[in-house]
């Protein structure tokens, strides 16, 4: 390669050509870093796993029965019948599915009661179908809230299967306090600004509302005037609402007797309003036969007490809690976390003294006192946002521990600060490509490509490869130097163009190798990293180290 051997002796005869190939390449470095705030390189965990499945979590209003939450369902199957992908569904009313990996994780075996549902869809197979199940779920979930929501309350959430590690939702807001009415009234007002943040969906409080419910008391001494037993009284209550059985049929065709199940009829126990007196008049029309063959109504029998519901006490680390809970909506973590918890300083700092955590591992916690009461609030951020900021953490430890070793090596080999430092210099150079190479493949596909883990985790990879080209121009222009004599520039520009088909050959291995990583949902972000990062790995060791090169006396 005459040519580059020409151009890199006739650069390094220049200062000021030397000089703007510094500036050109700290610019593109800093441009290249800058793409990370300002969004046109958004960071994420992992990007969406298309899977041939999902799950669709019902929760109506603590205290709905089973034909309201029923009604919820068959509207969300209704829209879900005009899906061509969708294969088969399956509802579980009352419960949660058989457990999966993602109900392990976000509690549906804590579902149990008529105000929830699951359904669980199954779809065809991800290879035959064009749309992948996460674009499915984004585009299914404004038109399921719109049509299928009859009560405000309601939630509908869409629940796919994680693409990596085991958290209970994107985001997760942990509000600590000290009594339980005070977090319920906290934990609506963080829900409120989590539903206004952009790029949020389905906001739930994991928390039972508080609902008025009615308590059948029997009165001891009217059923014992009335000649009618306890246990009749609870078979007739049990019969009515809920159903039992009364007796059995023989088949031929079934080895076992078959039970007949009786209870009344949907119409008839539904009360016409949601009161003390539409439940007596309910009550008044069922009659127990006494030991003396009268009919007594069993509202003789009992006193209806309206009460409020117990709801249930969360706790963590033996502190009263509760979690509110929201999904990304295709978007990274972050930037929603970001804003919204601006926007709760905002909104708290009137009624409160708010103070952030430190620079810590809950780096973005708020405490809060409340000004009038002294009341102590905690709002802990959690969910796969935490993870991301863990593992981003972690990698960037290792990182910098993969820098450090890399330079004492180095320093103990060239006896050289001076050339370690260029080295290493060119190696984290490599970083432009990464950026650059996201930002482009953003152009190439209908979703976000985020930089995600395994994209640092290939940036991590290049330090290694870019080191390695480093390596090979300053060892062979020393030599050239030493064996031959060879003047320091004319050696720079030798070795450089000498080195260079080595260093491209290896520089398109290491691309067509990644190439088919590109393509993976999950792993795209580490193919495209070594892609994009080996180009200006290769850029960077045979234009900017050379320059390097001349400027230091260690060569």
């Amino acid at each position: 390669m005459k040519w580059l051997e020409n151009f890199i002796y006739s650069v390094n005869g220049s200062k000021s050509k030397r000089n703007m190939v510094i500036i050109l390449t700290l610019v593109a470095l800093g441009l290249s870093i800058l793409m990370l705030p300002a969004k046109m390189v958004k960071a994420r965990m992992l990007p969406g796993k298309s899977t041939n499945t999902y799950s669709i979590y019902v929760d109506t209003p603590s205290g709905s029965s089973m034909f309201e939450t029923k009604a919820v369902t068959n509207c969300i199957l209704d829209i879900l019948r005009d899906e061509e992908a969708v294969m088969n569904v399956e509802v579980f009313l009352g419960q949660g599915s058989p457990l999966d990996y993602a109900g392990l994780v976000k509690g549906s075996t804590l579902k149990q009661g008529e105000n929830v549902a699951e359904i669980v869809v199954n779809l065809t197979d991800k290879h035959g179908r064009d749309e992948a199940s996460f674009l499915m779920v984004q585009r299914l979930r404004p038109i399921l809230h719109s049509k299928c929501i009859f009560q405000k309350e309601t939630s509908i959430k869409m629940i796919e299967q994680p693409a990596g590690p085991p958290t209970l939702a994107s985001i997760v807001v942990e509000v600590f306090g000290e009594n339980e009415k005070s977090i319920r009234k906290m934990s609506e007002k963080v829900a409120e600004i989590l539903r206004e943040t952009d790029g949020l969906v389905d906001v739930d409080i994991m928390q039972d509302e508080s609902y008025k419910k009615f308590e059948l008391i029997a009165e001891a001494e009217k059923i014992s005037r009335s000649a009618v037993s306890l246990e009749q009284l609870n078979n007739i209550l049990y019969l009515a609402f809920e159903g039992m059985s009364v007796a059995v049929k023989n088949s031929q065709d079934s080895p076992d007797q078959i039970p007949i199940f009786l209870v009344l009829s949907d119409d008839t126990k539904e009360l016409e309003t949601f009161d003390q007196e539409a439940l007596e008049a309910k009550l008044s029309a069922l009659r127990l036969m006494n030991q003396k063959g009268m009919m007594v109504p069993v509202n003789e029998l009992v006193t209806v007490k309206g009460v409020q519901n117990s709801p249930t006490i969360f706790s963590k680390n033996l502190r009263k809690m509760a979690n509110v809970l929201a999904e990304t909506d295709m978007v990274s973590q972050l930037y929603p976390l970001l804003e919204a918890r601006d926007t709760m300083m905002e909104v708290f700092e009137e009624d409160y003294n708010i103070t952030k955590a430190g620079m810590t591992t809950y780096m973005f916690d708020l405490n809060l006192v409340d000004k009038k009461s002294g009341e102590r609030f905690l709002l802990r951020w959690d969910g796969e946002m935490k993870v991301s900021l863990d593992t981003f953490r972690d990698l960037g430890g290792a990182f910098i521990a993969a820098l450090i070793l890399i330079f004492l090596l180095l320093v103990i080999y060239y006896k050289s600060f001076a050339i370690s430092g260029i080295i290493l210099g060119g190696s984290f150079l490599s970083i432009i490509g990464v950026f650059i190479g996201h930002w482009v493949a953003n152009w190439f596909t209908s979703e976000t490509f985020f930089l995600t883990a395994t994209s640092l985790i290939g940036f991590i990879a290049l330090m290694g490869i870019s080191s390695r080209n480093s390596l090979l121009l300053i060892d062979f222009a020393k030599a050239l130097i030493a064996d031959k004599g060879m003047e320091k520039r004319k050696a720079i520009a030798v070795a450089t163009a000498t080195r260079a088909t080595p260093i491209t050959l290896t520089a398109i291995a290491i691309i067509l190798g990644s190439a088919l990583l590109a393509t993976d949902p999950v792993f795209g972000g580490l193919g495209v990293a070594l892609i994009s990062g080996t180009v200006a790995a290769v850029a960077v060791s045979l234009i900017f180290v050379p320059v390097l090169m001349f400027n230091t006396k260690a060569i």
